[in-house]
């Protein structure tokens, strides 16, 4: 089953085609660079520029998959089993135009159509595998615990089984990579910045006792910022707006004394550990009250290396298997997840029975995919 999967969820304009969780393209298009001037994505620019592209962005896909056939209509005619889609979340006007090419080309091509929600691809992320793997990942156990932190995402989601899903813990304000990116526009870094903070909080200064040691996660924070929802986590809430806040308070009082390199270096590095320790803390308190077996890490944060060591040691102290996308590129939003996704779905015969019915759900909810 070779599935033709597009995803148009924000500012990537993403296709790609998997064949069961083998991923054997997988094409992104960035906005980001067109975006950085506004400080954030532009909607009106985000949709103009998915329309520009995604013909372009589906036809590579499709070559790199299928290198030696170069007609690619009879490509799609005789090799793509079905066309995947990204419904929601995400923003609205952008997904339209990712569901109205899929919808064209289902009909065109006379292919079933695969409704995906993005958020359980990212959960689904760690499941995928390279073209060149000769085994597919089959032992995986449940109950799993999956971690989805992206740029509008902070979720625990506990996985009973693929397709079966429910909401533990999620963000009540900012999520972690809306609040890393903030973060960053307020120390000047640009956007989108959570990957620049993350360099800036390698370079922070290390204890004088540590100052051998070049690993990140020996390095402290220099600076005293609030644990979000220290003692609350029972609530099973997220929340950054507050170390957002003290955070702005506390760049305005630095630069009165200078705010030099070393200084962004070190509040770059304060901040993301106050931020990660509040992951840190939830993590356990939801091991504590659901006991699994696998913990599952996707989204564009879990491409941050701190984050990961973090949350490897959580696990080994746990004995609990930790799966991560086996690439980065599958970390950011991407079209392989959607295939992914899609190639389970199809199993169960979830096939969109109405095409004029689809619709854009710019708030969907991994759970509305749950039977």
């Amino acid at each position: 089953m070779k599935i033709l999967a597009i995803d148009t969820s924000c500012d990537e304009t993403a296709a790609a085609v998997t064949e069961g969780t083998k991923v054997l393209s997988n094409i992104i298009w960035s906005q980001a660079s067109l975006h950085a001037k506004f400080g954030g994505i532009y909607p009106s620019l985000a949709k103009r520029q998915h329309e520009e592209r995604i013909d372009f962005v589906i036809e590579k896909a499709l070559k790199s998959a299928f290198p030696k056939i170069t007609n690619h209509q009879s490509l799609i005619t005789n090799h793509i089993t079905a066309i995947a889609v990204t419904i929601g979340p995400g923003l609205a006007i952008a997904l339209e135009v990712g569901i109205k090419k899929a919808k064209e080309l289902a009909k065109k091509y006379n292919k079933p159509l695969i409704a995906v929600n993005h958020v359980e691809g990212h959960t689904l992320s760690v499941l995928a595998r390279s073209r060149n793997s000769k085994f597919q990942i089959t032992n995986y156990k449940f109950p799993a615990l999956a971690f989805v932190a992206s740029g509008g995402t902070t979720q625990l989601i506990l996985v009973k089984e693929v397709g079966v899903y429910e909401i533990i813990a999620q963000t009540s304000d900012d999520a972690l990579g809306e609040a890393l990116d903030k973060a960053a526009r307020m120390l000047g870094l640009g956007y989108p910045g959570g990957a620049i903070l993350e360099k800036m909080a390698r370079l922070a200064k290390a204890p004088a006792e540590r100052a051998h040691l070049h690993d990140v996660s020996s390095r402290q924070a220099h600076y005293n910022l609030p644990v979000p929802m220290i003692g609350q986590e029972n609530k099973f809430k997220f929340s950054y707006s507050g170390l957002k806040t003290a955070f702005y308070k506390l760049i305005e009082l630095t630069k009165k004394k200078g705010l030099g390199k070393q200084q962004i270096y070190d509040l770059a590095a304060s901040f993301q550990d106050k931020a990660f320790q509040h992951v840190e803390r939830m993590i356990k308190k939801t091991i504590e009250e659901y006991p699994v077996k696998e913990f599952w890490f996707g989204g564009g944060v879990s491409a941050n290396i701190e984050l990961r060591k973090r949350i490897r040691n959580i696990c080994k102290n746990q004995g609990i298997t930790m799966r991560l996308p086996y690439s980065k590129k599958l970390c950011t939003d991407n079209a392989a997840m959607i295939g992914v996704v899609a190639y389970f779905k199809a199993q169960r015969k979830e096939f969109v029975k109405d095409f004029e019915k689809i619709e854009r759900v710019p708030r969907a909810k991994i759970i509305d995919a749950s039977p």
